[in-house]
């Protein structure tokens, strides 16, 4: 089949890894590059001479060879340049978050729908095989239950003007957890500080309740000493670390604590369980390149089945941050997730 016509927007930060892997995909092929910047599309034009180039998007929508559009440019941009391209008739592609709230992720959900196009969001470590490899471990029983789970996404750097640490990294952590317990959080409670920009939060302690009973604590930083990325996952029958800065990123722990039924009233004896700690083989594939080879293959019409990262988990995403948010403003009130501040019923 014909290679996927893609067009990156926005080759600053990210979109350069865009190309490269849209580059190096059989299935895909970068025809142009779009962004203001001269010096950001030479950057790019110089390695893959083949790129055409434009600083408007208006003249890349234009080209009816060109098949799909991906999308890396700042969030209060999302909503706009996708839009505009689902109405052209591309396929779409948008880096994490999908929009920059619901009320448009909701809309280009509809736009994409309608015309029968993909619309993807780019939560990359949904792609990522030692997430992966979670998923399967969970699914298949060997965790058991999942009493609650920690993340800690923290490290020096890079502070976002226009963004919160709340709207830059959690959506990794809020997508993985999307995907590893299959449920959008019931509540949200959180507090957070601005402690370099005014009124841009850098630091925020997460809580969230699921309707199985899971708890999870999602810490978020821009102001740390050292870069972490680890998540604690507990369940009934075992423990899995997952480190992605780690050479053995996935361990599972044989430990836990069982209460066998007492013998009389009020006699009660904990039995402690610490076994073997395995750590799995996990493939070293980046998962840019898996993500973007099932956003072509949907949108080739290759796949019926459901994209792993569908608009759908795009827009549960900013669901939560959303609630997110409106804890943040009430002082960190626990409030409902999915659900518009005038419709919440409050508890007093």
């Amino acid at each position: 089949m014909t290679p996927l016509r893609v067009a990156v927007v926005g080759v600053g930060y990210w979109g350069p890894n865009l190309v490269r892997n849209l580059f190096e995909l059989p299935t895909t092929s970068p025809t142009w590059v779009v962004d203001p910047s001269p010096a950001a599309r030479q950057r790019v034009t110089l390695r893959y001479p083949s790129i055409r180039e434009a600083s408007e998007i208006d003249e890349v929508l234009a080209d009816d060879s060109l098949d799909a559009v991906a999308i890396a440019t700042p969030v209060s941009t999302h909503f706009d340049l996708a839009a505009r391209a689902l109405r052209a008739g591309k396929h779409v592609f948008v880096e994490k978050p999908l929009a920059a709230s619901s009320s448009e992720a909701v809309e280009l959900i509809g736009i994409a729908e309608t015309r029968g196009l993909v619309l993807m969001p780019g939560h990359t470590f949904l792609y990522s095989p030692p997430v992966v490899k979670i998923k399967e471990l969970i699914d298949s029983g060997e965790v058991g239950d999942i009493l609650f789970v920690t993340t800690s996404r923290v490290n020096l750097g890079l502070h976002q003007p226009d963004v919160s640490v709340v709207w830059d990294l959690g959506p990794h952590d809020f997508s993985i957890l999307r995907y590893l317990l299959d449920e959008l959080p019931a509540t949200a409670s959180a507090l957070s500080r601005s402690c370099v920009l005014p009124g841009i939060p850098d630091v925020a302690f997460i809580n969230l309740t699921y309707p199985s009973g899971t708890i999870a604590h999602v810490e978020l930083s821009w102001l740390a000493p050292s870069k972490l990325r680890r998540t604690a996952i507990v369940g009934t029958r075992k423990m899995v670390v997952y480190d992605d800065t780690a050479t053995e990123p996935v361990r599972i722990f044989d430990t836990g604590a069982d209460l066998p039924d007492p013998g009389s009233f009020g006699e009660f004896r904990l039995t402690y369980r610490s076994g073997d700690i395995i750590s799995p083989r996990v493939a070293a594939t980046e998962p840019l390149s898996l993500e973007l080879a099932e956003f072509a293959e949907a949108a080739r019409g290759a796949s019926v089945r459901e994209l792993r990262s569908s608009a759908q988990v795009g827009l549960d995403v900013i669901r939560t941050i959303e609630a997110v948010e409106r804890s943040l403003a009430e002082e960190g009130r626990p409030v409902q997730v999915g659900i518009e501040p005038h419709e919440e019923r409050v508890e007093r």
